[in-house]
């Protein structure tokens, strides 16, 4: 299982995971990701439609009825009701079900920093799981720094 933890600087999370989303829709993945509310997955909804223009994401919030057929699920819980075997942690918080699935990627900022240091420490002592530790440099780019 790998766990991605992505430290976000400029870059919006639903630009993140638009970028995330697109490889894995190429690959015929799903993703679920989790937002801290309601009010946070509707703003995720509404970046994604607008992340990235030249393209479309196909994705839909959970509780609409559809969720089954929703590539990419937004939802306030762990519950992949689309069959997703990838999950975006969307609010810096770390949830022990992301490691039911088969990759996880954990979104932080410098608000939820410390919680991420403690989460990457304590997936560092169970076994089966490949931690890599993602920041941007100057100009943007995603750089692999762990």
């Amino acid at each position: 299982m790998q766990v991605d933890f992505y430290h976000l600087g400029p870059t919006a999370p639903e630009r993140v995971i638009a970028a995330i989303a697109g490889r894995l829709l190429g690959d015929g993945g799903r993703l679920l990701v989790v937002a801290r509310d309601e009010a946070h997955a509707a703003l995720l909804d509404e970046g994604l439609w607008s992340a990235v223009p030249e393209s479309f994401l196909p994705h839909g919030l959970a509780g609409d009825g559809r969720e089954a057929r929703q590539p990419i699920l937004i939802a306030v819980t762990p519950d992949p009701a689309n069959g997703a075997r990838n999950i975006a942690l969307a609010d810096g918080a770390w949830r022990d079900a992301a490691l039911e699935f088969d990759r996880a990627f954990h979104l932080f900022d410098d608000s939820t920093i410390a919680a991420a240091r403690t989460a990457w420490k304590a997936l560092a002592t169970k076994s089966g799981i490949e931690r890599r530790f993602w920041k941007q440099d100057a100009g943007g780019k995603w750089m692999q720094a762990a």
